[in-house]
C-alpha cells in the first residue's frame, strides 16, 4: 500500500493511494479523531497497517478524492526523530578522494537532522540565506511503526512501517566550517528535508529487499537534466536491520521516527562535479530538483528566491 498524508482544502489528512484516488484513512477505519498524517495512523497501535488492508478489502465506504485534486504533504508531518546514517562508501568517500576511518565500517554512524523543517512532494522550499553552496542528497528513507529499545537487526523489519524518498538538503559551506572545528553537521542541515511523495508499506517493497537493504535505482534530475543515472541503493555498506539496531540502542525508537540511509553513491552535487556530469554546480533559486526511486515514485522540490541574505553571516567577527 501507498499510505501518505494529502489536504484537499481542509486540512492534513492520512490518506491511502488506490489507483489514483486518495481514500480517507479515518473515515476507513471509523476512528473517532482526525488522523493528521501516517505518523498519526501509526500511533493507533493494534497493527493499524493491517487494519487498513482489511478495511481496504471490505469495501467500507470511505471519501475519496482523485490523486490530481490533493495537495501531499510530507507522510510524516513532524517526526519524532529523524537520524541519518551515512552508509554509501562511494559518497562518504568523496568518490575515493579520502580514506575512511575503519569506524565508518564497522558503525552505522548517523546524526540528528531538524524535524522541526520537513517538506512534502511539490513543495516549494525557502532558501537558506546564509548559503552558497545548497546542495541535494538522494537518499532512501524509512518510517518506524512500532515503539522499541535494544532491537536486533534481524527482527528490524518488524518495526518499519515502509519506505519513501528522503532529500537531505545541505548548505555545504555551512556544514564545511562546523565540521572543521570537529562538530557537526548541524546548522548545515538545519533548513530542509524532504519526504515523499509517500510511504510505501514494507511488504510491498519485498521484491527490492534482500540483504536487508534495497536494491533500488535511484535518478537524480535538475531542471530536467540527469545529474544521476540509475544510482545503486542496494550498494548500502550497512543494512536497514543495521540502522534500526543501531538507533535502538540503548535509547528507544516510536511510530513516526524516520530513518535515512545516507547519500546514494554519486547522489550530491560534489560527486556529479567529480564525477564530470556536464552543467552540475550548486543550487540556485527557482531550480527544480526531481528524486526518482524504483518501487516509490517523485519526490519533487522547487526552491523559492532567497531572503534577508546578509553575504558577511559566516565571517562575522565576535562582538
Amino acid at each position: 500500500m501507498k499510505l501518505l498524508t494529502y489536504d484537499s482544502g481542509s486540512g492534513p489528512r492520512c490518506g491511502v493511494l488506490q489507483e489514483n484516488l486518495v481514500i480517507d484513512v479515518t473515515a476507513l477505519l471509523g476512528v473517532e479523531r482526525s488522523l493528521r498524517d501516517v505518523r498519526a495512523l501509526l500511533e493507533l497501535g493494534d497493527s493499524p497497517i493491517e487494519r487498513v488492508r482489511e478495511a481496504l478489502a471490505s469495501d467500507i465506504a470511505a471519501p475519496a478524492v482523485p490523486l490530481p485534486m490533493v495537495r501531499l504533504r510530507a507522510p510524516v508531518l513532524q517526526p519524532p526523530t529523524v537520524r541519518d546514517f551515512f552508509s554509501y562508501e562511494g559518497h562518504a568517500s568523496g568518490q575515493g578522494a579520502r580514506t575512511l576511518h575503519e569506524a565508518w565500517y564497522r558503525l552505522p554512524v548517523f546524526y540528528f537532522s531538524n524535524s522541526l523543517r520537513i517538506f512534502g512532494h511539490e513543495d516549494e522550499l525557502p532558501f537558506p540565506s546564509a548559503t552558497n553552496q545548497l546542495d541535494y542528497e538522494i537518499e532512501l528513507g524509512c518510517v518506524i511503526g512500532r515503539e522499541g529499545s535494544d532491537i536486533a537487526a534481524a527482527d528490524a523489519l518488524d518495526y518499519i512501517a515502509g519506505f519513501c524518498i528522503f532529500n537531505d538538503f545541505s548548505a555545504r559551506d555551512l556544514q564545511f566550517d562546523e565540521m572543521a572545528v570537529g562538530l557537526g553537521p548541524a546548522k548545515g542541515k538545519d533548513a530542509a528535508t524532504c519526504l515523499g511523495p509517500w510511504l510505501v508499506t514494507t511488504d510491498e517493497m519485498t521484491p527490492y529487499l534482500r540483504d536487508g537493504r534495497l536494491h533500488v535505482k535511484c535518478t537524480v534530475r535538475v531542471n530536467g537534466d540527469v545529474w544521476l543515472d540509475r544510482g545503486d541503493g542496494g550498494a548500502a555498506h550497512h543494512s536497514w536491520g543495521d540502522f534500526v539496531e543501531r538507533a535502538s540502542k540503548d535509547s528507544r525508537i516510536v511510530p513516526g521516527d524516520v530513518l535515512g540511509s545516507g547519500t546514494v553513491s554519486g547522489g550530491s552535487i560534489p560527486e556529479a562535479i567529480a564525477l564530470g556530469i556536464a552543467g552540475a554546480r550548486y543550487l540556485q533559486p527557482g531550480d527544480v530538483v526531481e528524486l526518482e526511486v524504483e518501487g516509490i515514485g517523485v519526490l519533487r522540490s522547487t526552491l523559492a528566491a532567497k531572503e534577508n541574505v546578509d553575504p558577511a553571516y559566516r565571517y562575522k567577527p565576535k562582538a
